[in-house]
């Protein structure tokens, strides 16, 4: 009876399941053997939107003007190779294995937290310069002129921010549209990051890829700020239903560094140098500054948000399995 049931689950739900194996195996991969950021495409493509930007971004122009040339460079730069990645996993003899190469590049920022074990190790030997060397790779802010203070808030910012385009973003639109949506989704915030709107010379050409990004990724940030929430409680679970005030070009992301900020009760934003320049932005003061030992709470926060989304990915198919066996009986 077992093997018939088995045999009936595979031919009925074995593209589901197949998801489930490709999602899970990605995720793993991507925690324990990232690929380095020097090779990594996103960082090609992080590197094109650049060159791109310096032609045609002329910030001296018409804010109408900048925002047409930051659409029109964004489909330059995404559709084309969207539409060739999205045609080989059509065509594929394996789709499967294209599907787990598109997530697993996907995932790239899912290593963050071995990057963030390493930079509170050096901050307990008074090592700045190792951890801005660390960091730097990681985030779009200036390092070199960090104190302490700033390497730990902004360590703990990305620990609390990446999953949301990483992580949560690739397993929520996996789920509901497949590889080609993660791929696109994961495209958007690459130029976003490339181009970021809280820069003053960005701000008007950047307009459209920050606004379709913070659209596409709502769900999944707040799904990724539940799964921080239920950590601290009905306090914490409270502060997903309030808006802190923030930087209106972060305002995807001003809520889930509110949530970790007054989870470990210490201060978090303040202001940001990008190429040079300082940007305003407001803190969130709900204790002392960070330190290098904040550091360590913060990834044990997120640590176990993510062992969250891990579990639903390995209890789904067995509950569906167990679901499946009930009603045969």
């Amino acid at each position: 009876m077992i093997n018939s049931f088995c045999e009936q689950l595979i031919e009925t739900d074995g593209a589901l399941f197949e998801g489930f194996l490709v999602l899970f195996l990605a995720l793993l991969l991507a925690r324990l053997a990232p690929l380095p950021r020097e090779i990594h495409p996103l960082m090609g493509l992080s590197y094109l939107a650049k060159q791109l930007a310096a032609k045609v971004n002329h910030p001296e122009r018409p804010a109408r003007q900048q925002t047409i040339a930051g659409f029109l460079a964004m489909l330059l730069l995404v559709f084309p190779f969207w539409a060739i990645i999205t045609f080989l996993l059509e065509l594929a003899a394996f789709p499967w294995f294209f599907e787990f190469v598109v997530l697993y590049l996907c995932l790239s920022d899912a290593s963050f937290s071995h990057i963030a074990e390493e930079i509170a190790t050096a901050l307990s030997r008074q090592d700045n310069a190792s951890a801005k060397a660390l960091l730097q790779p990681w985030v779009n802010r200036d390092t070199q002129d960090l104190s302490e203070i700033g390497i730990s808030k902004t360590t703990i910012e990305n620990l609390t921010t990446a999953p949301i385009y990483g992580s949560a973003a690739t397993i929520f639109f996996f789920a509901i549209a497949g590889a080609p949506m993660v791929l696109a989704v994961r495209m958007i915030k690459q130029l976003e990051l490339s181009w970021p709107p809280i820069q003053p010379q960005y701000r008007h050409f950047c307009l459209t890829v920050n606004t379709l990004s913070t659209a596409l990724l709502a769900i999944p940030a707040w799904l990724w700020n539940l799964s921080l929430a239920i950590q601290g409680g009905p306090m914490a679970v409270a502060k997903l239903f309030s808006v802190p005030q923030f930087h209106p070009a972060l305002r995807g992301y001003g809520q889930s560094i509110n949530l970790v900020a007054s989870m470990l009760h210490i201060e978090l934003g303040g202001p940001q140098k990008l190429a040079g320049q300082r940007i305003e932005v407001a803190k969130l003061r709900y204790g002392p500054v960070p330190s290098n030992a904040t550091i360590a709470q913060a990834i044990k926060l997120t640590s176990c948000a993510n062992m969250i989304w891990f579990s639903f990915i390995i209890l789904l198919p067995i509950l569906w399995a167990g679901l499946r066996y009930l009603q045969n009986l």
